[in-house]
């Protein structure tokens, strides 16, 4: 071989690399801070207008990925990333059913957020069961090839059940083999599958092998719309539930500022734990917040004994807050009733 084309081959080999080194996805994902901005768009309420200066902000976390190379070489130089595989990131769902998952977790967030802020504020709200949405669906799973994501579940061999719960207790107490139907809709139409009920990894139990979760809508004077758009996942509940409940009642909490923070919420207004919270703090603070409430669930016994690496997310905000020298006073939130009289009583 020549030596020009062992140079040329030399060259093209370099270039592959550096190719490889900028572009090429790994398994990698990398977490950043995301955005900070208004819920005066997302969160409507039929007849009121928020005209209060100022606004209630939802925090987000940024996913790049899968990274390249270069991208996770730059992420270990970032104060506020975070690097996981996709396992640790979905799971064992799909890149489309862990969108569809964060789609349907973001919609069920809006519906007990307006359930919360109803009940906080003393009116009434009322739930509809539409059935159970299928968000994903192990791969041994009786029933992949029957159901698809996105399918609503609506009854059991010709049983409707309200709750998720009340699903997975009604196939717990068959036997493993048996058989069973679903009753389930699908772009509004009605069908039926059946299969054997498999048992469950790691246990004796029968099910059937799919993630999920309740598809409710929620009827309220006024009428009350959530949007968030593409925006994905459980944690905006809280502010959800604090744009809601004060246009409800009329009230003007935010004294003109902005207001930020993050959380799950229950129809009954707990407040839960969620992830990232050191770059949502980051975000709030780049964009103005002069408050950000924080999920405050102490670690107990039974929490390190499922997870031993637990954070509480008020003890991670505060030093988030303290190594980027924010002015932001952080507040700690155990339930959607602890937001509001911190906001009124200021």
């Amino acid at each position: 071989m020549s030596k020009r084309r062992r140079r040329w081959l030399g060259l093209g080999l370099v270039v592959a690399l550096v190719l490889a080194f900028l572009f090429v996805p790994t398994n990698q994902y990398v977490e950043v801070p995301g955005s900070a901005e208004s819920l005066k768009p997302y969160v409507k309420v039929a007849g009121i207008k928020d005209r209060e200066a100022g606004s209630y902000m939802l925090t987000t976390v940024g996913i790049i990925g899968p990274a390249s190379p270069a991208v996770l070489l730059w992420s270990k130089f970032q104060p506020f990333s975070e690097t996981m595989s996709k396992t640790e990131l979905m799971g064992q769902d799909s890149s489309a059913e862990y969108q569809l998952m964060q789609q349907y977790d973001i919609q069920s967030a809006g519906n007990n957020a307006i359930q919360a802020a109803f009940a906080q504020a003393g009116k009434k709200a009322t739930v509809n069961h539409l059935g159970i949405y299928v968000m994903s669906l192990l791969k041994d799973s009786p029933f992949r090839g029957k159901l698809k994501l996105g399918d609503t579940i609506t009854a059991l061999d010709g049983k409707h059940y309200e709750t998720a719960d009340q699903y997975v207790t009604a196939i717990k107490a068959r036997k493993v083999g048996s058989t069973i139907t679903l009753t389930y809709l699908r772009d509004g139409q009605s069908h039926q599958a059946s299969a054997k009920l498999m048992r469950l990894p790691g246990t004796s139990r029968a099910g059937i092998g799919i993630t999920l979760t309740e598809h409710t809508t929620v009827t309220t004077t006024p009428k009350v719309t959530i949007d968030a758009g593409q925006i994905g996942g459980p944690s905006a509940g809280l502010m959800f539930a604090l744009e809601t409940y004060t246009l409800i009642t009329h009230q003007e909490l935010r004294k003109g500022q902005n207001i930020a923070g993050t959380g799950t919420i229950a129809a009954d207004g707990t407040v839960g734990q969620i992830g990232g919270i050191d770059k949502k703090v980051v975000m709030a603070d780049k964009e103005g917040a002069k408050v950000f409430f924080a999920p405050d669930q102490p670690a107990t016994k039974a929490i390190l004994k499922a997870d031993p690496g637990y954070q509480n997310n008020y003890a991670v905000a505060k030093k988030a807050a303290k190594t980027i020298n924010s002015k932001m006073v952080v507040v700690p939130v155990r339930h959607l009733e602890d937001a509001v009289t911190y906001l009124t009583s200021r």
